[in-house]
């Protein structure tokens, strides 16, 4: 038998991976976060929890797994093709890890607070995974920071849900925040009294949030004048709002208008500087949600900071309707979109103590705020020890000396 011939690789072939690398190969849509950034996106979320706490929202926590008729039931099922899901070896039950928090703070608020007084503040903060990501959000894991407000239904309750999120992000230093408005059953109301079928109505509230005119006009028949219009009047908030103010909607509409008005003017009050856009047809992202509801952009970035707004909480699941239901609101910041338009992270200041120094000097340093890194066998030269593991200071001679740069 003849031997196998060798086989040159061209020099533009890539080498083959090392069982090392293989190893350190993640699914699409993972990824480690090293240091400084991991420090960094706790300190970010523990920032945003902090301001939450300060308005009397209390911290929640939700396991990373369910069952899956629970964790997909209400407005969950929304989320049903994005969870990953396994088998309990326990129970021989289905499970389903967590691709939203939001419908399990509905079911703590029904089941484990079902006695809390109302209404119920809550916040959380944890990790969730997607099946896939998209074009705007590659990421499958990433970080959820947010707030439920249970049992309120007045437009203040709104209001505040916009001005704390604002709040929390202005705090941890995004710049220059806008804030769009809409009213998710405005729409539907106006297809309701014109009794469009629901397949058109369907097609037409897919026209209107990718502001396709052409579509409206041939979708709307002798409604479509009305809608245009509304398409029309999206923008600055006073100026949408007189425009709507002008138009002669039926009742149902009228009563989205107002209340969207309502907390357009508490919003004003609070921040006369944030600049606040009002959308009366948006209904992409907003598919469970009963009332005044809202997306938070900056300058910059593609996908939104977060995204928020009324809910109805039915039976421990979040509702778009239900009889017995609690009056809710809340939003939802997306921590991967936060830290984009943040200021990259760096490590802070550190002091290199050379082995041999007395411990108490070493504690005295933390107490005052330093954070000192201790050299654990004797160097020649603790100067370039301490550069070399990326100190910024050295403990020399009974003091501290700050290392030049190079």
């Amino acid at each position: 038998m003849a031997r196998p011939r060798a086989v040159e690789l061209d020099p533009g072939y890539p080498e083959p991976m090392s069982d090392l690398e293989r190893r350190a190969l993640l699914p699409a849509g993972l990824r480690d976060v090293l240091p400084p950034d991991a420090a960094f996106e706790a300190a970010v979320v523990e920032k945003l929890i902090a301001c939450f706490a300060a308005h009397g929202y209390r911290r929640v926590k939700a396991p990373l797994v369910e069952f899956e008729e629970g964790l997909l039931s209400g407005a969950g099922a929304a989320m049903a093709s994005d969870t990953f899901r396994l088998m309990d070896p326990v129970s021989q039950r289905m499970m389903g890890l967590r691709a939203d928090i939001t419908p399990q703070i509905a079911r703590i608020a029904a089941t484990r607070l079902k006695k809390a007084p109302r209404p119920l503040r809550l916040s959380y903060a944890g990790e969730v995974l997607r099946v896939k990501g998209t074009q705007l959000r590659p990421e499958r894991q990433f970080g959820q920071v947010g707030v439920e407000l249970i049992g309120a239904e007045t437009p203040q309750a709104d209001a505040e849900m916009v001005l704390m999120a604002v709040e929390a992000l202005a705090s941890i230093g995004v710049p220059r925040m806008s804030v769009d408005l809409t009213a998710p059953l405005l729409v539907p109301s106006l297809c309701a009294t014109f009794d469009i079928s629901t397949e058109s109505r369907t097609a037409l509230m897919t026209a209107l949030d990718r502001k396709d005119s052409a579509a409206v006009q041939n979708l709307a028949g002798s409604h479509a004048n009305l809608l245009l219009t509304l398409l029309a009047s999206a923008g600055e908030a006073d100026t949408a709002l007189a425009a709507l103010a002008t138009m002669n909607l039926p009742h149902g509409a009228v009563v989205e208008r107002e209340r969207l008005s309502q907390v357009t003017r508490l919003i004003r009050a609070a921040a006369p500087d944030l600049t606040l856009t009002v959308d009366p047809v948006e209904n992409r992202g907003f598919a469970y949600h009963t009332g005044v509801s809202f997306t938070i952009f900056a300058p910059g970035l593609h996908g939104e900071l977060g995204s928020g707004g009324r809910y109805m909480a039915v039976n421990g699941t979040i509702e778009s309707a239900g009889p017995h239901g609690e009056p809710a609101t809340g939003f939802t910041l997306y921590v991967d979109e936060i830290l984009r338009v943040l200021p990259s992270a760096e490590n802070g200041p550190c002091i290199f103590v050379p082995m041999g120094t007395p411990g108490e000097v070493a504690r005295q340093l933390r107490a005052q705020g330093w954070t000192t890194l201790s050299g654990l066998g004797p160097v020649d030269d603790p100067v370039a020890e301490a550069r070399r593991l990326d100190c910024t200071h050295a403990y020399l001679d009974g003091r501290v000396v700050e290392l030049p740069p190079g």
